[in-house]
């Protein structure tokens, strides 16, 4: 696949260093320079006069972004809370449901690295079981639909499901999933979308997928400053959501009681539409497709270089590529190696070991070029021969 013309000006809205080849937005975005500004002239603002900027209508500005970030993913604007990020979110929900020790959680085994440790840790204090559902790599929607009902169970209190899986690349049918857990169990079962990459990347239209539960990120793919998340929750949870810091809103209720926390930088949360206006501008149909584009140019390029198979095209800015067995097929060895990249190729890529076998996952955005990804696939035979 050839890789598509750059978006006129575009790489000019980014300030990352151009010596580095930056192919892991996934991980932390990057904030296009004209957020960058709004951001800075609103710490200005905080700081020419924290006492007002706190004390004097941040509550109705941070309401205001709310609801306009609400209308960009398609939820309630009444049933969403800002948050720092995903994982905040989930560790959230996962403190709200009051679990105990005949309870049960089910995740899949694509699930991000955070919120397993998350679940792991509510079991411990809980005595609640994690139950992992086993979904193949390259299952289709019906499988893993199969595979999410055969680990519900009558104990069964909650489902974490990726909407785009962190470390394979997917998108899973969450709306199916949602769907065939309401038909077998009713509301005995909440089902929790973890959307970490959703926004900017798909239409989600939250309010229709009928989960209990759906949190995503705007930092990463919707050019947000970094710590800018939302939080939907259906009516029925509403009146029991529990802050994990309680402050001076938690008689409030929720959302207010999840968005006030004393002397948060509310700055990158009131700087987020600039984002969406950054995105828009651009255009967002128009991004999405060069990304997907250039996400799997570079795919092919790099496993040309390596001698890798390459999977079938997810249409998405994240593409995943298998490394050579044996290298980096445990966490620390992923690790060292992303290390070695970053240090030797000046690149910086995500790296993974999913199910003992390391996969490379290669990022695209409109600040990418294609000698961004040859860059990598002319160093890379070296460092796994070593």
């Amino acid at each position: 696949m050839s890789a598509p013309e750059p978006l006129p000006g575009a790489r000019l809205l980014f300030s990352n260093d151009a010596a580095v080849a930056h192919l892991n937005h996934g991980a932390f975005g990057m904030v296009p320079i004209p957020v960058q500004r709004a951001q800075q002239r609103l710490r200005e603002e905080m700081d020419a006069n924290p006492h007002r900027f706190f004390a004097v209508g941040l509550e109705e500005r941070v309401a205001h972004v709310r609801r306009h970030l609400a209308a960009f993913v398609g939820a309630d604007p009444d049933g969403t809370a800002l948050v720092e990020n995903a994982s905040t979110g989930t560790s959230i929900v996962l403190g709200s449901l009051g679990l105990g020790p005949e309870d049960e959680i089910v995740t899949t085994d694509h699930g991000y690295g955070a919120v397993d440790l998350a679940v792991q840790d509510t079991c411990r204090r809980t005595g609640a079981v994690h139950r992992v559902a086993r979904v193949p790599l390259t299952a289709d929607d019906a499988t893993v639909v199969a595979a999410v009902l055969e680990s519900v169970t009558a104990r069964t209190r909650l489902v974490i499901v990726d909407h785009i899986t962190a470390a394979t690349a997917r998108v899973f049918p969450v709306k199916a999933i949602v769907a065939a857990v309401r038909a077998q169990w009713g509301e005995h079962v909440a089902v929790h979308v973890d959307a970490a990459h959703v926004p900017g990347n798909l239409d989600p239209a939250v309010a229709e997928l009928g989960a209990d539960f759906w949190v995503g990120n705007l930092h990463k793919w919707a050019f947000a400053p970094r710590g800018t998340a939302l939080l939907a929750v259906a009516p029925a949870w509403r009146g029991r959501i529990r802050p994990l810091v309680l402050s001076w809103q938690v008689e409030a209720g929720f959302p207010g009681s999840l968005e006030w926390v004393g002397s948060h930088d509310y700055t990158s949360w009131l700087a987020a539409p600039t984002g969406l206006f950054v995105l828009r501008t651009l255009g967002i149909d128009l991004v999405r497709r060069h990304n997907a584009a250039l996400a799997e140019h570079g795919r092919r390029v790099v496993a040309d270089a390596i001698g890798a198979e390459v999977p079938a095209a997810n249409g998405l800015p994240m593409a995943l590529l298998p490394l050579p067995p044996g290298v980096a097929a445990e966490p620390a060895a992923a690790t060292a190696l992303r290390r070695r990249i970053s240090d030797d190729l000046a690149a910086e890529v995500g790296l993974s070991a999913w199910r003992g076998r390391g996969y490379l996952r290669l990022s695209a955005h409109v600040y990418n070029r294609p000698e961004d990804y040859q860059r990598l696939a002319e160093g890379l035979p070296r460092l796994l021969r070593a």
